[in-house]
């Protein structure tokens, strides 16, 4: 990782393990513990917010450069990046998550039950930053993270369906993002970094109903760019044959505002009219919604939410 990358995530607080791994405290995280008030996946699939490690193997490694996306996009120098043992990377994240968390102790509001449990991860979102496809050993940490007891959120572009067909260990629960109901349309908003993407992940999704674990397909929408097209991303969810579908609004903030503006923020109404609309097709149901977080969950009646019942 070169030195101008590595400056700007520690000044937004990332803490960098070795040249690729990072974890940074999720803006949920700080309203668990002083406002007991949980993220959305608490409310959906039953995880608990201030046990949650939001930590990524990749964190300066995409092959993608979504419009949308609130991560920094000037990296560089991640071409023969050493990749963290996991073992090294999971010890290394949840002692990096101790300190970060360790400040809240001090103030009167945190809830000082919740704070221990918060030094004592239980649930790893593979999410933050890049693409953590490209991490090599990603099925053996999913795999070490199950033996301690922890369950595993994957968060993947689905760029790399060989690395998902490959893992030798699945997570608990696998999100695709699908931003895009075309190729024109997903080469213009996605950006990505090398040709043949629009068909890995077609093949990706083709891919899903195999996997043998729970799989969510999240629709990114952004006003003017991919609202609508329900036809055409019933399609693709037909394809994918996801557990659950998550439409969620594009929330200006990050890095994101250098390319966005903040009008391209859909409203949680459309997001919700987008959904009922995109359930019809689908013959599913509305399970559940955050109106403060713009996301939507679809699903077929009476299916099994939580990760840990």
């Amino acid at each position: 990782m070169d030195s101008t990358t590595r400056e700007h995530l520690e000044r937004q607080q990332y803490r960098v393990i070795g040249e690729s791994g990072a974890v940074k405290l999720c803006h949920w995280m700080r309203q668990k513990l002083i406002y007991s008030r949980p993220c959305y996946k608490e409310e959906f699939y039953g995880i608990q917010s201030h046990r949650c490690l939001q930590m990524t193997p990749a964190v300066n490694v995409c092959n993608f450069r979504c419009l949308f996306c609130w991560r920094y996009h000037g990296m560089t120098g991640f071409d023969g990046s050493r990749y963290p043992e996991p073992e090294e990377l999971l010890e290394r994240c949840v002692e990096e998550q101790r300190l970060l968390v360790s400040g809240f102790k001090g103030d009167e509001r945190c809830d000082s039950h919740l704070w221990e449990e918060a030094r004592d991860p239980n649930q790893v979102a593979i999410s933050l930053s890049g693409e953590p496809t490209l991490y090599p050993e990603l099925g053996e940490f999913i795999s070490l993270c199950k033996r301690k007891g922890m369950t595993t959120f994957l968060v993947t572009n689905g760029s790399v369906p060989k690395a998902l067909a490959e893992l030798s260990t699945m997570p608990t629960q696998l999100y695709v993002t699908v931003a895009a109901p075309n190729k024109d349309l997903f080469e213009r908003l996605c950006v990505p970094q090398f040709p043949r993407a629009w068909d890995n992940l077609m093949e990706t999704l083709r891919l899903l109903p195999s996997l043998g674990t729970r799989t969510v397909i999240r629709h990114t929408l952004v006003n003017d760019w991919n609202l609508g097209w329900e036809s055409e991303y019933a399609r693709i969810d037909g394809i994918a044959l996801p557990d659950f579908i998550e439409p969620k609004g594009y929330v200006f903030v990050g890095d994101s505002r250098t390319r966005m503006t903040i009008d391209d923020m859909p409203s949680h109404a459309s997001v919700r009219e987008f959904s009922g609309r995109l359930a019809g097709l689908l013959g599913v149901e509305v399970l559940r919604e955050r109106e403060d977080s713009r996301v939507v969950l679809l699903g077929k009646r009476n299916a099994k939410l939580r990760v840990r019942d």
